[in-house]
């Protein structure tokens, strides 16, 4: 018998990474069509909030969707009107900020010479490419803009979403019973969670982008809207985002007004990373949502695999998404105790004696 539970428990661990190579591999060839309905499943959580706030408050659910789907239209007009102007600038004054910063590396070169250090081997100059840095971020705006003409896709989607969403509990009460009586403590405390981590997580993105365009505007660095739409979305994706943010901003900087402004852009955007994203953001998060630095680096690489550059700013969003998931059941808890950073790792474990406390719905 334990011979044979062996075996069996041998085959079921084969038959789920087998299943998992299959959806990994579906993900991927349909991430044309994924990529929007995850985006739209993150901005119709993010607006339960906000339309159970008005529901609340007696106003009729349709009534409630137009005026959320109202919001965010006019919120994607306005920042397409800005960011559209700003791109297009960026865009036609590209070749000259590669040409100014080819020529300030040339003169760098020429001053490292002057100092005895030989800069003359052809493969150390071939390698320094410095308009490749201003071609990363044409590159990462042209993928914000492959999701931008998803846009109408994204929000019809949200509308129905938002739509089900206030008519779902009757129809499983209907067919299940009470939301108490088939809701275990770990679904809900799932859920809750979940809604959390998004709201908090885009509150402190829009603040960052937000600062990090007012910082650049004071310095007089160009674009300043670009620079905070870039922060603003990157701010996503913990560390590697703020770097990936930071570097195109300090180079302009380099290159419009010198040394002095380059550094202070570069402050600027270690301050406010520092301050909201290491101090505020855990402070109102809690220890018990983090992940470990290398959990967040591998779900860049996985998830950017998976569903291409779109993915890479969505996979820790997604990674918590399967953390909280995994931490709301007993038997999957492990799991997230692994993909948890050290902080946070005691707080998702002590989650089963939390929930052998709650007492059984009546």
């Amino acid at each position: 018998m334990a011979a044979a539970e062996k075996i069996s428990r041998r085959f079921g661990a084969l038959i789920t990474l087998a299943a998992l190579v299959v959806i990994v591999a579906g993900m991927r060839a349909a991430s044309v069509l994924i990529v929007p309905m995850i985006v739209a499943a993150f901005v119709a959580v993010v607006c339960m909030g906000p339309m159970q706030w008005l529901c609340a408050r007696g106003v009729p659910s349709p009534l409630a969707v137009i005026l959320i789907v109202a919001a965010i239209l006019g919120v994607l007009l306005a920042m397409g009107a800005l960011v559209g102007t700003s791109l297009t600038g960026f865009t036609n004054a590209l070749p000259a900020y590669e040409q100014r910063l080819t020529d300030q590396m040339a003169s760098l070169l020429t001053w490292l010479s002057g100092l005895g250090i030989d800069v003359s081997n052809p493969s150390l100059v071939d390698s320094i490419n410095p308009s490749g840095a201003m071609q990363l971020v044409s590159s990462i705006l042209a993928g914000l803009g492959g999701l931008l003409s998803n846009a109408l896709l994204i929000i019809l989607t949200v509308v129905f979403i938002l739509l089900e969403q206030s008519t779902i509990p009757g129809k499983i009460e209907a067919a299940f019973g009470t939301w108490e009586e088939i809701a275990s403590p770990a679904f809900r405390r799932f859920a809750e969670n979940l809604n959390r981590y998004l709201a908090i997580k885009t509150f402190i993105s829009l603040l960052t982008g937000l600062l990090i365009g007012l910082w650049t505007a004071v310095l007089g660095v160009d674009f300043p809207v670009l620079w905070g739409l870039l922060a603003f979305v990157l701010n996503y994706v913990p560390t590697l985002g703020s770097i990936i943010a930071a570097v195109p901003a300090v180079l302009l900087a380099y290159i419009q007004l010198g040394v002095p402004h380059a550094l202070w852009v570069a402050f600027g955007f270690f301050a406010v990373n520092t301050g909201l994203g290491s101090i505020l953001e855990p402070r109102i998060m809690g220890r018990g949502l983090g992940l470990s630095a290398l959990v967040v680096f591998l779900s860049l690489l996985v998830w950017g695999w998976i569903l291409g550059p779109v993915g890479m700013l969505l996979s820790v969003p997604l990674t918590m998404t399967a953390k909280i998931a995994l931490e709301s059941r007993e038997d999957t808890r492990w799991v997230a105790v692994l993909l948890s950073s050290a902080s946070s790792a005691e707080v998702v474990a002590e989650a089963d004696t939390e929930t052998t406390e709650e007492p059984a719905p009546a």
